[in-house]
């Protein structure tokens, strides 16, 4: 939303809150005619913008590795793994 003039914009604290649809408002909703326009009427143009070039899988996660302690941890987190 872009403004041109500076603009002040509030919520009010019952947002998140669900409203409820009544049997009466239900049918009333299913005999309002519903208007189907084209994008081409509102001048939009719809044409694609993006173009995909290539599409490949991920590389396998590789097996996992056991270490019986915490220093053989730390040595492989810094020496292998480059992390710490």
């Amino acid at each position: 939303l872009a403004l041109s003039t500076p603009a002040i914009i509030t919520t009010d604290l019952r947002l998140n809150e669900p409203r409820y649809v009544t049997l009466p408002n239900i049918m009333k909703a299913k005999k309002k005619q519903l208007d189907v326009v084209k994008p081409e009427d509102l001048g939009v143009d719809v044409a694609p913008r993006i173009k995909t070039l290539k599409v490949a899988e991920p590389a396998k996660r590789g097996a996992g590795v056991k270490v019986p302690d915490v220093a053989t941890l730390v040595d492989k987190l810094k020496n292998e793994a480059k992390v710490i």
